[in-house]
């Protein structure tokens, strides 16, 4: 079975990513990239609150699917 993946999990592997990046270059390289980790993790803490973030737009204009076939969006 082929496992799909959704908006709201690509955002979560691109943060993390961004995260885990940005942390390895502050050490090896310069720690003004610390400013990347904060930026990544103030688009999160803003996102849960206003239900708004970026990057769930630019997937959305990729294709990238926001819910399963068949699944009703969540109610608000």
């Amino acid at each position: 079975m082929k496992e799909e993946y959704y908006v709201e999990r690509v955002v979560r592997i691109i943060a993390g990513s961004f995260i885990i990046v940005s942390l390895l270059l502050a050490h090896f390289h310069s720690p003004y990239w610390l400013w990347f980790t904060g930026f990544v993790g103030l688009n999160l803490f803003q996102s849960g609150f206003t239900q708004f973030c970026p990057l769930f737009t630019i997937l959305g204009k990729m294709g990238v699917p926001r819910f399963p076939k068949g699944c009703c969006p969540p109610r608000d």
